[in-house]
């Protein structure tokens, strides 16, 4: 059989794969990964930089691709089959890993090179991958005895299996919700764009007639903000706060204890307290001490500020509908309510401003003014569904930079959320720069039979966050694929994607691409002011939000998790010191906490504030030049985008604006310094 998966390929062959490919594919993979370690293990020369970490690094290069093209499949295009191959998969792949981190020939080369790095004259780069090759392999049970080398390879099988069920049971839980509405009295409130769509799904789901509502976002989330149907609200929050704590077959409680206790028996294995202090080694943070006092200290500056607005929010809802108690599935509706008293301003008023095509045509304008970037659609690149745009990307003098594939709308086989990931990495070899494959993945309302894909506001600064993480993919200019790109401290990896955000609130960004999509007129001054007033709306409320979601990562991970017994109890805890609204028994966030249970993000999720410190400070130096300056631009490309994890993050931050960011900036922007004094 002739696999596509196997033979060299540079972009992704999609419509040669078939699913029977893939395990056939990861087994040659793996095979052949392990003979170029063996060819590394078995040279008889003395160990240097060039013969051990050079070849390790470029090493398994094939068995990459196809990972890449699997896993984000398994993301963004899944079904039973697939699910069941990452099942088999994953195992195999965590023991290969360990197999190469607990090589003790590998690592004894690797460790000599290590010795002698003072004497090596290695450039900065250099220095930067054999510290973080001896690391991995440290870090990863090199120096372990035997039997604790065996239980390390048990636990991290084990893991890559929960992670999956977890995810597999969110997705299955999203789509297993269907409410049908048939009384059109119920969508009360409910701008004509979301009743359409609505419409739209029901008759895709081959109702004879009706609405359909589910818990994908661009479902879920205007429902929840303007449908005045109270009980139909708590009915959708209780559904999806409740995702995966049932007690059925798609419980994730037991996956979560398990996760979490498999994580902290794996730190201390390997000489570490928690699984925070494992992770946050290698991370600008440093300590699980340094967290708690950076989101306490936010904290403090946020909660007075929040406590305000959500009394007047309570005022406000008392006041209009004589309602007692604010719930959960109260916030969004009245939130949407006040702002609009406040501000004049809605979702609805702005969205046709917001075409799709104009905000993608926008955000590639801002690339070309900031970057010099040109981004030409192309229909030559092979996709994985029909809705992916593909483009080629090139600088100014027409370098091709990059290959871009762009996925929009929600799918039965695409989980929730946005990300950006790569199907291939850049790097350097035998005098040529390997340009990247990058992927941004979005679920944004769709189009309807009236209508184009109208962008909420939320949803316009998404697709630049998520352009931003694409950004870095890009123009990454490095030698070793594993240092390049996103590639960085984690709780750098959000600096490009939030600093982004800021040009959808300036005028001068705005007027290239917010225009009326039927008559193309540009978005209003007074539009354009009233969502720059409105950016610091709640932003108390919406600050203690993120920063409970940091807290309650913290408490899975900085603590010894063997002795919690109810998900929903260690979860309460947590949440004691951010917690606005009454709880309700039935919902459990961690449950359903994909981030740092699927995801990448355990002891991590500080990161995003910790990134809002970064992207304030660095936004406020382009504000100082002016947002499109060409001198601050091609400093952030230089020291930043470029540079991926070749240096240590703080160090290229302040190459780029001098000195290190101040949390005022932040405090500033968010409105959170008067709101404290």
């Amino acid at each position: 059989m002739s696999n596509p998966l196997l033979k060299k390929f540079d972009l992704a062959p999609f419509s040669k794969i078939k699913n029977e490919h893939f395990k056939p594919a990861f087994l040659q993979g793996m095979k052949d990964a392990r003979a170029e370690i063996d060819a590394i293990t078995s040279n008889t020369e003395a160990p240097t930089f060039e013969n051990t970490i050079e070849a390790l690094e470029f090493s398994g290069q094939q068995l990459d691709r196809i990972s890449s093209v699997f896993f984000n499949l398994n993301s963004a295009e899944t079904d039973e089959e697939i699910q069941k191959i990452a099942q088999e998969v994953s195992p195999l792949l965590s023991e290969f890993g360990n197999d190469i981190t607990l090589n003790e020939d590998l690592f004894k080369r690797i460790k000599s090179v290590y010795e002698q790095k003072d004497s090596l004259n290695l450039s900065v780069e250099q220095n930067t991958l054999l510290d973080k090759r001896y690391k991995s392999f440290s870090r990863n049970g090199a120096n372990l005895s035997e039997d604790k080398k065996i239980r390390l390879r048990e636990i991290d099988a084990e893991s890559s299996k929960l992670k999956l069920k977890f995810g597999e049971n969110i997705l299955a839980e999203t789509n297993k919700y269907q409410k049908h509405i048939t009384n059109e009295a119920d969508l009360d409130g409910l701008p004509e764009g979301a009743k359409e769509a609505a419409a739209q799904l029901a008759k895709s789901k081959e109702k004879e007639s009706g609405w359909l509502l589910t818990l994908d976002y661009p479902s879920y989330i205007p429902f929840m903000k303007y449908a005045k149907n109270r009980e139909l609200r708590k009915e959708l929050s209780l559904a999806f706060g409740s995702k995966s704590f049932k007690g059925d077959e798609l419980d994730n409680q037991e996956n979560v204890l398990k996760i979490a206790n498999l994580r902290h028996e794996r730190a201390n294995l390997l000489g570490y307290e928690t699984h925070a202090h494992f992770v946050l080694e290698e991370r600008m943070a440093e300590t699980p001490e340094k967290v708690h006092s950076f989101l306490n200290e936010i904290l403090e500056k946020a909660k007075p500020a929040a406590e305000r607005e959500f009394k007047q929010l309570e005022e406000f809802a008392k006041d209009l509908d004589e309602i007692d108690q604010l719930q959960k599935w109260d916030g969004s509706y009245y939130s949407e309510k006040l702002k609009q008293k406040l501000f004049s301003l809605n979702d609805e008023q702005l969205k046709p401003y917001f075409k799709l095509e104009n905000v993608i045509t926008g955000v590639f304008e801002v690339a070309k003014k900031l970057f010099g970037l040109q981004f030409e659609e192309v229909s030559d690149i092979d996709k994985y569904h029909e809705e992916v745009k593909t483009y080629r990307v090139y600088d100014g003098d027409k370098n091709f930079i990059s290959v871009l594939y762009a996925d929009f709308h929600p799918r039965a086989g695409k989980r929730g959320g946005a990300w950006m990931t790569s199907f291939k990495s850049q790097w350097k070899k035998d005098g040529e720069n390997v340009r990247p494959h990058i992927s941004n993945v979005c679920n944004f309302t769709p189009s309807t039979e009236t209508k184009p894909s109208l962008l909420t506001f939320n949803e316009v600064t998404t697709l630049f966050h998520e352009f931003g993480h694409g950004l870095h993919g890009m123009l990454a200019n490095t030698t070793y694929p594993s240092l390049s790109g996103t590639s960085v401290f984690w709780d750098f990896v959000e600096l490009p994607s939030q600093v982004m955000e800021n040009w959808c609130y300036e005028r001068e960004a705005l007027e290239l691409f917010a225009k009326h999509y039927e008559t193309g007129e540009v978005i209003p001054m007074e539009l354009i002011q009233k969502i720059k007033e409105s950016a610091t709306f709640q932003e108390g409320m919406a600050t203690m939000r993120q920063l409970s979601f940091g807290l309650l990562d913290m408490a899975w991970h900085g603590a010894d998790p063997s002795n919690i017994t109810t998900v929903k109890a260690h979860e309460g805890k947590a949440f004691a010191g951010t917690s606005l609204y009454p709880e309700t028994p039935e919902t459990c966030m961690s449950t359903a906490f994909a981030h740092i249970f699927q995801g990448g993000y355990s002891s991590g999720y500080y990161s995003y504030k910790w990134a809002e410190v970064l992207d304030a400070d660095a936004f406020a130096y382009f504000k100082q030049k002016g947002i499109f300056n060409k001198e601050v631009a091609t400093k952030f490309r230089d020291h930043v985008l470029s540079q991926g994890g070749t240096e240590n993050p703080m160090v290229l931050y302040k190459r780029f604006r001098g000195a290190e960011p101040k949390v005022e900036a932040l405090l500033e922007r968010a409105g959170l310094l008067k709101a404290s004094n």
